[in-house]
């Protein structure tokens, strides 16, 4: 009785910290999706979601799907587009609280839904319209219905593992890596041999393989460019010694201290594996997504943010850190030093917070910009909405933007009012949307096949590519616009942001000879707003 007495309380306090951690994260989050704007990538997403498809060149459709609904409910506008991101993203830490109270005990899950919370990469997963928070929580729960399945092998367990792993396939090719650990866990471990018997494995296999249906109807429609991009445009896959900083990369993204103990978790897990459940599970789902994502990284791209693919394979770990410090870990400085790990890990979501938070607002982003923490993805695009806005209505003609990600974001602010066009930019290859900037028949050859001689205003986004690529990409740009004039530029952020707007004539074809970049005004004119 006494032992029942003493254990309630402190379940209570634990339940109640967590309770009242995530409900101050869930507003500040809402607060933050209400009122950034979105970067290039989510405004893209946002266009997918305008023209609904099996799947596009650069993703399965889950994601466009999500902010179609998002919108369909609530109208459009950022929150539209982010709120079911937010609702499926505050849903994980509670799967992880419910994957380690099956794997250990009730005190153990609050307390790895608190380290969830703290987890900046899980903390603010759902503020931005993304295919890693669907992904995320598919994979966690995929991993909570396995466990459950290979304990008590019901059949609702199993439909459970066969759904998430659907919705993992519908939402990124990345759900091969789920897939991976789930196959070396069934193959590697004694009590996952035993599931190949199952009747239940096999029907969550069936179940998983409808997710594939919308992936393999795309890429039969675009002639394999989702599979193309994702597997060899992006990937040089050839060996970059520069990779071998991911470590000091996974340190930053989940805070120096906390990365360590979930190093550590894993290296524990991973000896105790064959005391059979719930090691095996942990050691093997956990250490497939660090360690191959590790290997991964240093052949596969790295051009682009991948600190986050690791995330579910840390989310595991966080349900056993808690038995494995009480059962291994003696001495008061063992203690201090995991508060530390915690309290500086949730300093780290707090910050990321008071970031988002100050790039919601002009003041806030020169604040950033003069702490040198400047948000360039998330700022400039209100205001060239609605300057381009303010053009088409004093002069209605064709819209085009010099890369996808300004087309995307001119598109957004406009609500989808006049088509936009891109330009054939490096950034549209780069990020694999050049193949469906083709099928919307929104490219460079579908203007000028079908607008060749028409008036345009060009949107110019100097500041989109790294200054040693810019004056390559400016020089060449009138020989995407004839007789280019200028009209107005936005000057954002003492120059941190400049985005001009030139009235000129669509080409008909090829311009030959090629105008040379001395003798091109937008790029003259760019220069001498550099040099000012």
């Amino acid at each position: 009785m006494r032992n029942q007495a003493s254990v309630a309380p402190a379940l209570a306090r634990w339940r109640d910290a967590f309770v009242m951690v995530f409900v101050v994260l869930l507003l500040a989050r809402v607060a933050i999706a209400a009122t950034l704007s979105p970067f290039g990538d989510e405004a893209f997403y946002w266009q997918e979601s305008r023209r609904l498809a099996w799947g596009y060149s650069d993703l399965p459709p889950m994601t466009a799907w999500m902010i179609h609904v998002g919108e369909w409910v609530t109208g459009h506008g950022v929150f539209g587009m982010r709120w079911p991101f937010l609702v499926m993203g505050s849903v994980l830490p509670w799967l992880v609280v419910a994957f380690a109270r099956a794997a250990f005990d009730e005190k153990t899950g609050w307390q790895a839904g608190l380290l969830c919370l703290a987890l900046p990469l899980a903390g603010t997963l759902g503020v931005l319209a993304l295919p890693d928070v669907p992904l995320t929580v598919a994979s966690m729960l995929a991993l909570w219905a396995l466990l459950r399945a290979m304990d008590d092998n019901r059949m609702r367990h199993w439909c459970v593992l066969g759904v998430a792993l659907a919705l993992c396939w519908m939402t990124h090719y990345r759900a091969a890596m789920p897939m991976i650990a789930g196959l070396l866990l069934l193959v590697l471990t004694p009590r996952g041999r035993m599931q190949w018997r199952r009747p239940g494995l096999w029907c969550a296999m069936a179940i998983a393989a409808m997710g594939l249906v919308p992936l393999a109807v795309s890429n039969y429609q675009q002639r394999g460019a989702g599979i193309a991009f994702q597997v060899l445009e992006r990937n040089p896959w050839v060996f970059n010694a520069e990779s071998l900083i991911q470590p000091v990369e996974q340190a930053v993204a989940c805070s120096p201290l906390l990365y360590a103990f979930l190093l550590w978790a894993a290296w524990c897990a991973w000896r105790r594996r064959g005391e059979g459940r719930p090691w095996d599970l942990i050691a093997i789902s956990s250490l497939s997504f660090i360690v191959l994502y590790f290997v991964l990284g240093l052949f596969a791209d790295d051009l682009r943010f991948r600190a986050h693919w690791p995330l579910p394979g840390y989310l595991p770990l966080l349900a056993a850190l808690p038995v494995l410090l009480r059962e291994r870990v003696a001495g008061a400085w063992w203690r201090r030093l995991a508060v530390a790990a915690f309290a500086l890990a949730g300093a780290c979501v707090v910050a990321g917070g008071v970031w988002l938070g100050l790039a919601a607002s002009p003041r806030g982003a020169s604040t950033l910009a003069d702490l040198k923490a400047f948000p360039a993805r998330f700022v400039g695009w209100r205001e060239s909405g609605a300057l381009a806005d303010q053009l088409l209505r004093q002069k209605p003609t064709l819209l085009v933007a010099d890369n996808f990600m300004l087309a995307a974001e001119l598109d957004f602010q406009l609500d989808g009012r006049v088509p936009v066009y891109a330009l054939d930019s490096a950034l549209n290859t780069k990020h694999g949307r050049s193949p469906q900037l083709a099928v919307w028949r929104l490219d460079e050859a579908s203007l000028r096949a079908t607008h060749a001689g028409q008036p345009m205003l060009l949107a110019i986004d100097e500041t989109a590519l790294r200054i040693r690529e810019r004056s390559a990409w400016l020089g060449q740009l009138c020989n995407h616009i004839v007789d280019p004039q200028p009209v107005q530029r936005l000057d954002l952020f003492e120059g941190r942001r400049r985005i001009s707007f030139y009235r000129g004539t669509v080409p008909s074809g090829d311009m030959t000879p090629a105008i040379a970049p001395e003798s091109c005004p937008i790029w003259h004119r760019s220069v001498d707003a550099y040099s000012r």
